[in-house]
């Protein structure tokens, strides 16, 4: 089954500097048919202007993905970690007991950044922050593991996560279909990032967000050029 999640119907927060929206419950939007997915908890859609972010604050016990749309993302935590994540590329920020950061962006132009949320396998791991440029043209038409805590993604470069789940993106050329298992027991979150696709048969545009439920894999075909992430989940 493929329940698709319109843009439209998302929760939304906006001021000054943020317009958020929202896959699923967060913050004060509640949504009771949308309180995540397995253990993806959040997928937040946000745009974030220039000069500004989110000052330092606190975080335990998830696992926190940056997938970073348009523009640059710059993160600092008291662990002394500071980097900056370009257009295309992930960070992963285990927050384990305890990690202080902040998120700023400090480009000229509005970044847009999906931040997706997934609940650990245990409390108390140790805190961490990773971030990595990932192949672009070349890796156009098939579909790279960002992020991951299955067993073998490692040795693909994927970002370590701890949790039996994975954060998968592709960027399709018009016409393109790329196939992805999903294992028994499994289900799956696609979201597109950029363009229109079909999931077996059934269309997804951009920006929403599609439930795969019972099926034992997905063909997605590009309508048009588009660009797309799929968390594979228990």
């Amino acid at each position: 089954m493929i329940e698709v999640i319109p843009f439209a119907s998302l929760g939304r927060f906006d001021n000054e500097w943020l317009a958020a929206r929202y896959h699923f419950s967060f913050a004060n939007y509640r949504h009771r048919e949308r309180d995540g997915l397995g253990p993806l908890l959040v997928w937040n859609d946000d745009t974030i202007q220039p000069g500004t972010g989110f000052p330092r604050h606190g975080h335990r016990d998830m696992e926190i993905i940056t997938y970073v749309r348009e523009g640059a993302i710059t993160h600092e935590d008291h662990l002394g970690n500071v980097g900056r994540t370009e257009a295309g590329d992930v960070q992963v920020m285990s927050a384990g007991k305890g990690i202080l950061h902040a998120e700023f962006n400090k480009e000229a132009e509005p970044a847009r950044i999906f931040q997706i949320w997934i609940m650990p396998d245990a409390e108390g791991h140790k805190p961490r922050w990773e971030t990595k440029a990932f192949p672009k043209g070349e890796a156009a038409g098939r579909l790279v593991v960002l992020a991951s805590g299955r067993e073998g993604d490692g040795d693909k470069g994927a970002l370590a996560i701890n949790q039996d789940a994975a954060l998968l993106g592709a960027t399709l050329p018009a016409g393109t279909t790329v196939t992805h298992a999903i294992g028994q027991g499994r289900q799956a979150y696609l979201v597109v990032a950029r363009g229109t696709v079909r999931v077996n048969g059934t269309q997804v545009g951009e920006r929403d967000g599609a439930v795969v439920s019972g099926e034992s894999a997905i063909a997605i075909e590009a309508v048009g050029e588009a660009e797309l992430l799929i968390a594979d989940l228990p």
